[in-house]
């Protein structure tokens, strides 16, 4: 059973393993990669959300977090719940996904029923590929695909950007940059913060902030600390799909997801 379970782990992440996406530093937008399917056609450099999947003619809804990238010979992504990684390679119109390794988390029934799915419908054998208007498609011998679609940029404009990278701030602090204003708002995890905010060139430059007094305990003050550390400065940005990364000239990195 134990076999058989892990055989069908390997065939799910073959499937699910060919996507791009090189991360935008100091833009919103990933460059487009070499790797491609047919001529003008790019796999790499970009992020694919999976939407479905059809087998024997019946189509089945993808998590929401489902996804693939693919960085050079490198593939991995999520299809809902578990995670994967995999050598990829692409010959003409067809793709082959090697050496896969997967997560074996149980996970909610519908997540899992989906990969189960998935795993029946397609082998570890290549898969032929076609790249239209956004849309890429992996379709197996027999006839069942894959679908998928470009996954844009969460807009580092007006997205409640969520740190995630502070442990004892996670799911407290948050920030919000307004471009057209000049500014950027939110909390530090305990007392809330507002500053000046100029974005040119792949960078922000933070202005003095001007934050409220309260107390907190002490991890959160830590926490506030470091992200204070940001402020009066100027930062290199990057926004890979949802995650925004915030790097200081003095080596502060700070991590956040756009909020849902």
């Amino acid at each position: 059973m134990g076999m058989y379970r892990q055989k069908q782990r390997m065939t799910l992440t073959a499937a699910l393993v060919l996507v791009p996406l090189a991360a935008a530093c100091g833009s919103e937008k990933a460059d487009s990669g070499s790797g491609s399917v047919g001529a003008g056609k790019p796999l790499t450099g970009v992020r694919w959300s999976v939407d479905s999947v059809t087998v024997g003619g019946s189509t089945h809804r993808a998590p929401a977090d489902a996804h693939m990238k693919i960085d050079g010979s490198r593939a991995e992504g999520s299809y809902g719940c578990n995670t994967f990684g995999a050598t990829a390679v692409v010959d003409g119109d067809r793709i082959r996904l090697d050496k896969t390794m997967s997560t074996e988390m149980a996970c909610e029934k519908e997540p899992m029923a989906f990969e189960k799915t998935l795993a029946s419908a397609l082998t570890d054998g290549s898969l032929k590929a076609e790249v239209k208007d956004g849309h890429l498609t992996l379709s197996t011998d027999d006839g069942d695909t894959v679908k998928l679609s470009e996954a844009k940029d969460a807009p580092l404009q007006g997205t409640k950007w969520n740190v995630t990278s502070l442990s004892a701030a996670d799911g407290k602090a948050q920030l919000t940059f307004d471009t057209k204003r000049g500014t950027v708002s939110g909390s530090l995890g305990c007392n809330h913060v507002n500053a000046k905010a100029t974005v040119r060139d792949g960078h922000i430059t933070l202005g003095a902030p001007s934050t409220t007094r309260m107390m907190c305990e002490d991890s959160l003050m830590n926490a506030e600390k470091t992200l204070l550390r940001l402020f009066d400065g100027q930062l290199r940005y990057g926004v890979d799909h949802r995650t925004l990364t915030l790097t200081s000239e003095n080596g502060i990195s700070v991590r956040a997801e756009a909020g849902k």
